[in-house]
């Protein structure tokens, strides 16, 4: 019998490239770039994190978030994959159960349902199933959402479908800083993690620090308010902070909170603003049928009843499939729908 042997190439792109150099101090950096930063910078820090995704090597992935990663760490640790995103997570599994941490690209929202069986059968389950003996320290970074101008299959949120997964973390960013800590807290944890990137924001800019700040599963507010909480996450958080300015002008107090983790949600924090302000705006760009928007109104219905002035309220996508370019600004909600939202919860419409 032939035995074949695997032979390891004498060249790996990258031998001759500058060594990978870590954030030590404040930059500017776009959401992108702040991404790319963080990977490098977990890259660095354990040997054992492996990067795979379609074109996440040469070409740096279609949003260029993997950028330079290739030709710094080798073939060995940021891998190409074929287009088969079934095969990137079950692969993944398998390494994760020999002690890797691998850090998988899924290209877009809408192509990751090929693997989710891989996800919600094995990577969730693969914990509890072995009594907490093998864990499943995998990040799955899912660029999410609309407002690119994308074509079918590129401007989903499906992040409701992962939260009512036991067993994985879903966290969703909103700017340069949370993209570049929370990429990293989501590679160094021993859960499986969902890290949901807002596509329409990958270009926006924000400083960033090396320190990795609050711990990812912990709500932030980011406009304090005494009238209305408003509930959201992702590309909204800038919208909410839009409408939380207009509605000011109004007399209107809001309190933005952005999420920041979807699974497990932070309550804590939830509730002490509910309590404050009795009133609750809930919004995002999934559709609102068992979308998230309808768990956290009815914990909140659960835990704060007395507290409440109003109704909560919802404003979210459509119940129906994410519509063609030329109509997607209607879809998505807008300054407007959240600040009719906002007249709703406080009883002038």
């Amino acid at each position: 019998m032939t035995m074949t042997t695997l032979t390891t190439p004498t060249t790996l792109p990258g031998l001759d490239a500058p060594k990978p150099v870590p954030l030590t101090e404040t930059k500017t950096l776009t959401m992108g770039k702040a991404i790319n930063e963080g990977l490098r910078q977990a890259m660095l820090d354990d040997p054992k994190v492996v990067l795979l995704g379609e074109d996440i090597g040469a070409l740096g992935g279609v949003f260029r978030v993997t950028s330079d990663l290739l030709a710094q760490f080798g073939a060995r640790r940021v891998i190409d994959t074929p287009l088969a995103e079934s095969a990137i997570i079950g692969t993944a599994v398998g390494l994760a159960y020999r002690g890797y941490r691998p850090v998988c690209e899924i290209q877009f929202d809408g192509f990751i349902f090929p693997g989710f069986d891989q996800i919600v059968s094995q990577v969730a389950k693969f914990h509890y199933r072995t009594q907490g003996a093998v864990r499943m320290p995998i990040t799955i970074r899912v660029p999410f959402g609309g407002g690119i101008g994308a074509a079918e299959h590129h401007s989903e949120s499906p992040e409701a479908y992962f939260t009512h997964t036991s067993g994985l973390r879903v966290i969703a960013v909103s700017n340069a800083q949370d993209a570049y800590s929370l990429i990293r807290q989501a590679i160094a944890s021993d859960d499986p993690v969902l890290y949901f990137e807002p596509k329409r924001r990958y270009h926006v800019k924000g400083e960033v620090v090396p320190e990795l700040g609050a711990p990812m599963e912990q709500a932030v507010i980011v406009t304090p308010g005494t009238d209305i909480t408003l509930l959201t996450y992702g590309a909204l958080v800038s919208t909410a902070k839009d409408a939380a300015l207009a509605a000011f002008d109004e007399g209107i107090s809001i309190e933005v909170i952005d999420l920041r983790s979807l699974s497990p949600v932070d309550y804590a924090v939830v509730e002490a603003s509910v309590r404050k302000t009795g009133r609750v705006v809930v919004t995002h760009e999934a559709a609102q049928s068992g979308g998230l928007g309808g768990e956290i109104i009815a914990t909140i219905t659960e835990r704060c009843f007395s507290y409440l002035e109003a109704a909560p309220v919802r404003v979210t996508g459509f119940d129906v499939p994410y519509p063609p370019a030329k109509l997607e600004s209607h879809y998505l909600p807008d300054l407007d729908r959240i600040l009719d939202g906002v007249d709703r919860v406080m009883g002038r419409r």
